[in-house]
């Protein structure tokens, strides 16, 4: 039977992006006479159009032809670009699928973990890759040899396809055993939100595949785990996009990868993918090989075996997808070192080096939380009152109980304590110029200056002198200076003094100036 899905109004932007939807009967690779391969599909939409947002052509209500249902948590809205209109819902394979229809080629960065996931969709990518290289480098410390499990590698995706609205392509090695375990991990993979997943010929236990010491399974298995996958698909009523990965390009010979390419090809694959290409030679004669299938590159960036491309170099060799395993988890831990290394020579990162707190909070979505928080606001505590005298809220608004009489406050056992301060007091902690000659330098200037061992200015920052407390959360170095003491003996100084020249212990010179 056919269920009709209409979804709620939503919206959904995509960031300083345009995407060309194709002309109707864009397909997936294959052609139109070939009903039934699993991995075609026609996109409903009579006039193309390009917009800086995703669009859907029309609206209308999605009709399901499967049996089972789309779990909610699989289904992306994509927005139509018209308010007037209504939005249609689509799976996170459905997503991607129409990507790989969509003209050009596609930049794909391989995330790590749910941060990293979100930061990819932030800087407007259509979808994203796991890295198996990189999930084992975050998520064990130990390298790409075998020691990630299927269980970790499910649950690490999950958190990373539930932090985003793109389709996420999960690296799911060899499938962690035989033809059988390939048909769990890709059922696996499924419920856990995937849009797509790479398979690999790789023997257990597998391992990057542009390190030393690669071997694969027998041409036959190799061909089997992508059966295997395809009927695990079919039986999930999924249209999950699988790519079938060849390592046997450094395992074996190009021949021998050309080959296994072309058998994943006919066993239904969606897209091919040769790792470890050597040369341009080799990428376009991959590439030429079942043209009518999508390619996916991989630019290991860093000093892989593959030459790096550009985009217009890899859409011209005939590529579609492609990937940078090792952008994201390369410069965090450049970054981490860097900020250490800092930290560890009395000094924190400076400001240009890492986003500011409010930028932190705002990409971790600390504003949208405290705005949605306000919609379920309520009385913060029990009083005793009768509930049509405590704080309501709804969607709409919020409406302030009546004010307390003078004698229910005295009663409350909730009033709060507030500590005033008078004059006098404060006049104590030196902000009375006729008590305390300091407080003169509360209009001064302090001077902070750092130049690294390299000769490279590291900081330069002035702040008002009466906050010595702050000092020490800019420079840690300097927590074992009196600066008071060093500000008593210059407060009497017209002009600009050097208070503190020394090298810390990285080497690096600090400065203290008072202007």
């Amino acid at each position: 039977m056919n269920l009709l899905l209409q979804p709620p109004p939503m919206e959904r932007f995509a960031l300083n992006q345009s995407v060309h939807l194709p002309h109707s009967q864009a397909h997936h690779g294959r052609p139109p006479s070939s009903p039934s391969s699993p991995s075609n599909f026609v996109l409903g939409s009579s006039t193309p159009q390009r917009r800086s947002f995703m669009l859907t052509h029309k609206s209308k209500a999605l009709s399901l032809t499967n049996k089972r249902a789309i779990p909610v948590s699989q289904i992306v809205a994509v927005y139509s670009g018209d308010r007037d209109r209504d939005y249609e819902a689509e799976s996170p394979a459905k997503a991607l699928r129409r990507i790989l229809a969509s003209p050009g080629i596609h930049q794909g960065p391989a995330c790590f973990d749910a941060l990293s996931a979100k930061l990819v969709e932030r800087a407007g990518f259509q979808y994203c890759f796991t890295s198996g290289f990189s999930i084992s480098a975050a998520r064990l410390g130990l390298p790409d040899t075998g020691f990630v499990s299927y269980g970790e590698m499910v649950e690490q995706g999950r958190q990373i396809t539930e932090a985003v609205s793109i389709p996420v392509i999960g690296d799911a090695d060899n499938g962690y055993g035989n033809a059988m375990n390939v048909k769990r991990t890709v059922k696996g993979y499924i419920r856990a939100g995937f849009a797509g997943i790479i398979l690999e010929d790789q023997v257990s236990p597998k391992a990057c595949g542009h390190t030393k010491g690669r071997k694969v399974v027998s041409r036959e298995e190799a061909v089997m785990r992508i059966k295997a996958a395809i009927d695990a698909r079919k039986e999930s009523s999924s249209d999950i996009v699988i790519v079938a990965r060849t390592d046997s390009r450094q395992a074996v010979s190009f021949d021998e990868a050309i080959w296994r390419t072309r058998a994943f090809a006919d066993a239904g694959a969606d897209v091919l993918f040769v790792d470890a290409l050597t040369s341009r030679e080799e990428m376009k004669a991959f590439c030429e090989t079942a043209p009518l299938v999508p390619k996916m590159a991989n630019m290991l960036e860093g000093g892989g075996k593959t030459p790096i491309l550009n985009l217009l170099e890899l859409e011209d060799t005939g590529y579609k997808l492609v990937a940078y395993p090792l952008s994201l988890i390369g410069v965090s831990i450049q970054a981490m070192q860097d900020a250490l290394t800092a930290i560890r020579g009395g000094r924190i990162p400076p400001p240009g080096s890492m986003p500011s707190f409010e930028e932190m909070k705002e990409i971790l979505g600390f504003n949208k939380y405290y705005e949605e928080e306000k919609r379920y606001a309520t009385s913060r505590y029990s009083t005793g009152q009768p509930s049509s005298q405590r704080v309501s809220s709804s969607v709409y608004g919020i409406q302030q109980r009546p004010q307390d009489t003078a004698e229910q406050r005295d009663r409350s056992p909730e009033a709060p304590i507030v500590e005033v301060i008078t004059p006098d007091v404060y006049n104590n902690y030196g902000a009375d110029a006729s008590r305390d000659p300091f407080s003169s330098i509360w209009s001064r200037t302090i001077r902070i200056k750092i130049t690294g061992r390299d000769g490279i200015e590291r900081l330069d920052v002035r702040i008002p002198a009466g906050f010595l407390e702050n000092v020490t959360n800019i420079v840690p170095a300097l927590g074992g200076q009196n600066l008071k003491e060093l500000l008593d003996d210059a407060a009497d100084e017209v002009g600009g003094k050097v208070l503190l020249d020394f090298n810390d212990t990285m080497g690096d010179r600090i400065q203290v100036f008072l202007e």
